[in-house]
């Protein structure tokens, strides 16, 4: 890990990476991507030593409030989130100053904030984004080796549904010739209607390779399923976009099961939905003229 001191922390959309470079080492992240301009090594996580002094500066400054989001870029729930608590004292900032919340993340580490996602969604709103790719524990563990796996994070929504704190799930990547099917998609669909979940974010069944991480991606594959790169190449060339085979049949089973149990699956809502802040009206809010 290397320390730096940032110039801001906030985007124009109000989203922040409290560190860069990630250690889940997930074969496929769009991340490494050379376009992102991350000049030191993926794994050598970059700390912004005065994130949260920025962060304060921008919440009090703020007129109006709004949802502060998070793991765009970097799941922030990385190991060394356990030492150093930059996003559990970034929720206290959070909750302090009445803004609401959102985190895109892979790991249960998140489970020990659970108390301020509590407070926050309990006075605003906070919403927890999950990624799930893979219903098969041993092809998680391959596919996404240093982070929770499947099972955890399903535990992970459950216990969020069962504190009142909604959630998303992501579904993506979807890798051809390896997870594309029917089990797979089903088997983390099901999930997700036990837990619950408000909505789930997919742009259909395949992914995406740059400049950076296609390289990455590639090497991994040499290295856990041997010959199917050159099944990739020979079929999508340097696409950016590489869909699925069964893209048609998996896209219809995804929006046929979503709708049949209420789950949210039209991006565009979901979207608008985590950008959406919410104040809720406490008991101290209301007067007799409410009653």
């Amino acid at each position: 890990m290397h320390y730096v001191k940032a110039k801001g922390i906030l985007s124009a959309q109000n989203g922040m990476n409290l560190y860069r470079g990630c250690s889940h080492g997930c074969i496929y992240c769009d991340s490494r991507s050379k376009c992102y301009h991350m000049e030191h090594a993926f794994e050598d996580i970059e700390i912004k030593e005065n994130a949260i002094e920025l962060l304060e500066t921008s919440l009090r400054r703020k007129r109006n409030k709004c949802m502060i989001g998070t793991g765009s870029m970097t799941d922030p729930y990385i190991p060394l989130e356990e030492e150093l608590e930059t996003v559990r004292k970034a929720l206290t900032l959070i909750y302090e100053y009445g803004f609401g919340f959102t985190v895109i993340t892979k790991s249960n580490r998140i489970l020990r904030d659970l108390d301020l996602l509590q407070k926050i969604n309990n006075r605003t709103k906070c919403v927890v984004q999950m990624t799930l790719t893979t219903f098969d524990e041993e092809l998680c563990k391959k596919l996404e080796p240093n982070v929770s796996t499947t099972r955890e994070r399903f535990e992970v929504l459950k216990k969020m549904r069962d504190s009142g704190i909604p959630t998303v799930v992501w579904l993506s990547p979807i890798l051809p010739f390896i997870n594309d099917t029917k089990e797979n998609i089903s088997g983390i669909l099901d999930m997700c209607i036990e837990a619950k979940v408000h909505g789930i974010i997919c742009f259909g069944m395949g992914l995406t390779l740059r400049d950076g991480n296609r390289e990455y991606f590639y090497k991994q594959l040499d290295r856990l399923f041997p010959h199917l790169k050159e099944k990739y190449i020979r079929i999508y060339g340097n696409q950016y976009i590489l869909g699925s085979p069964d893209n048609n049949g998996l896209m219809r089973l995804f929006h046929q099961k979503c709708a049949e149990h209420g789950i949210l699956h039209d991006n565009d809502r979901i979207f608008e939905y985590l950008h959406t802040f919410e104040q809720k009206q406490t008991d101290r809010q209301l007067s007799l003229w409410d009653m």
